[in-house]
């Protein structure tokens, strides 16, 4: 939609391990550049939930809701009900030794308001932001992968939303 942010990026792996490491339980302990904590609440073959605390203390629930297995799936993430923003991963690779991973966000910010007024603060002010973030998030999984090592927290800079 007009109101989705999307970020890809290659990285240097095959599918099936790329996969392996964004489908892995807690593994944004290891990638998420502003993770504090990363707890599965629910990790099995039916339901999948878990708490992600940000390095500046706030905490969201990430429901997935879609999971299709070796491509990608789908969450939503938010501190209550009413707050939801919907997240979708996917892998594409064209069976070389290379995989492009892509993350893309629809926010809940200004959802309730008319796109007319909503349209300069989403492109102005959420758009910059979010797509910096998920740039570090990228970043951080294929810093992760490339240099078998935890991403150090901030490592792509602060943000004012989670550092």
């Amino acid at each position: 939609t007009m109101r989705s942010i999307s970020v890809s990026k290659e990285i240097k792996i095959d599918r099936e391990t790329l996969w392996s490491t964004i489908s892995t339980s807690e593994i944004l302990n290891d990638c998420h550049p502003y993770c504090s904590t990363n707890q599965s609440i629910m990790w099995d073959d039916v339901q999948r939930q878990d708490r992600l605390v940000y390095l500046n203390g706030r905490t969201y629930v990430r429901n997935f809701t879609k999971w299709n297995e070796g491509v990608g799936f789908e969450l939503e993430i938010g501190d209550d009900a009413d707050k939801q923003s919907h997240v979708r991963w996917e892998i594409t690779s064209d069976g070389t030794k290379t995989s492009t991973l892509t993350i893309t966000v629809t926010p809940f910010l200004l959802k309730k308001y008319p796109a007319i007024i909503s349209f300069l603060p989403f492109h102005f002010w959420i758009k910059p932001r979010l797509t910096s973030y998920l740039q570090s998030v990228i970043g951080g999984f294929q810093y992760h992968i490339e240099e078998k090592k935890v991403v150090p927290r901030n490592h792509f800079g602060k943000h004012p939303w989670f550092s």
